[in-house]
């Protein structure tokens, strides 16, 4: 789920990079992060580089909510199959003495 939020907040970030170079003229200097270091780089290359990152992290972003929707659905099963351990638990139990935990009657103490 972080990763996911990383991602979007990556996406945004793009997005506002690729806007402010659409206002950038053509002779106007670009520079891009290598590093710690800015290197000056043509205009269309680092668009080309944001829109590549922009579709790879959105494809990504896709992915991540694909598993965890199965993620979510796995769960919702296991609690499923947990409640109705439960119910199936506390229905033998009404009739009789409480279950012990190993299918088997108490064993007779020593005394």
């Amino acid at each position: 789920m972080m990763q996911k939020q990383q991602l979007e907040v990556e996406n945004v970030e793009t997005d506002r990079a690729l806007e402010e170079l659409k206002k950038a003229g053509a002779d106007d200097a670009v520079y891009k992060n290598a590093g710690s270091v800015l290197i000056k780089s043509k205009k269309e290359d680092v668009v080309k580089e944001l829109e590549e990152r922009k579709e790879l992290s959105n494809t990504r972003v896709m992915v991540l909510t694909k598993q965890e929707t199965r993620v979510k659905e796995n769960l919702k099963e296991v609690e499923n199959k947990i409640n109705e351990m439960i119910r199936g638990m506390q229905g033998s139990a009404s009739g009789g003495a409480p279950p012990t935990g190993t299918g088997q009657p108490p064993k007779p103490r020593a005394e």
